[in-house]
């Protein structure tokens, strides 16, 4: 493992959002379907910074570069959208995985500069604070973040709907949400998810698929992932099927 794994993403993170901001409102990049002009220059500088710290790069705008055993998932900016409207709710996501483990993660909320990290055995921290999941007693006390359009109401308190999987998934590690789902026909990439999943586990959250695949993987197969607090609440959102 490369050393100071941690310190190449927040270098890697802290310039993705120096050079989002002159980018914010350019609009689509005609290139691709939901693509701006900011992901492109936001990729650039994530698979120039990882690849050059010696990591075999997946990218959600640019696919994959260079080779290795380790494996650096990244959405560039997590939340495009949100971004380029001005909304404040995005972030650069990196996972670095190795086979089947994610060995460290970082998630940076550029609209705030909170900073959530994890390394495998090493727990999580959100600005060099220790994270620690919500307890919660039960799913209609639960506030759960979704992806898409619920069919069904499972039986939560409320529901947020922000545009940002990575960050939505990071709540989960620090008690702000007791749940983060897809619903409807969403499903989310390895580098929409990852970064958060290796956060909230590290903080004790469960993690699982609606379809029970599994969810560490580099490739760039959709998935239908389900974050929790506890097993409880998300045995409680799996009763009755997918929303």
């Amino acid at each position: 493992m490369p050393t100071d794994l941690l310190a190449t993403l927040h270098a890697c993170a802290l310039e993705v959002g120096d050079v989002v901001r002159a980018h914010q409102g350019r609009g689509l990049s005609g290139q691709r379907p939901t693509q701006y002009h900011l992901d492109l220059v936001a990729d650039e500088v994530a698979v120039r910074v990882l690849s050059g710290a010696g990591l075999r790069v997946l990218s959600e705008e640019s696919g994959v570069t260079g080779h290795g055993d380790l494996v650096a998932v990244v959405d560039p900016i997590d939340g495009s959208t949100n971004c380029d409207r001005g909304i404040p709710f995005y972030a650069t996501s990196i996972a670095v995985v190795r086979g089947d483990e994610v060995v460290a993660a970082l998630v940076r909320n550029h609209a705030t500069g909170h900073v959530f990290t994890a390394e495998t055995g090493a727990g999580a921290e959100r600005d060099g604070v220790r994270l620690g999941v919500r307890a919660t007693p039960s799913l209609d006390e639960a506030i759960v973040g979704v992806s898409g359009l619920p069919e069904r109401h499972p039986g939560w308190a409320q529901f947020r709907a922000m545009g940002a999987a990575s960050l939505e998934i990071c709540l989960v590690a620090d008690g702000s949400l007791d749940a983060f789902t897809v619903a409807g026909r969403t499903t989310l990439h390895p580098w929409d998810y990852l970064g958060g999943l290796a956060i909230v586990l590290e903080a004790g959250g469960h993690v699982g698929a609606w379809d029970d695949a599994p969810l560490v993987a580099a490739d760039s197969v959709p998935r239908r992932p389900l974050v929790a607090s506890s097993v409880a609440v998300a045995r409680r959102l799996r009763e009755g099927g997918p929303l």
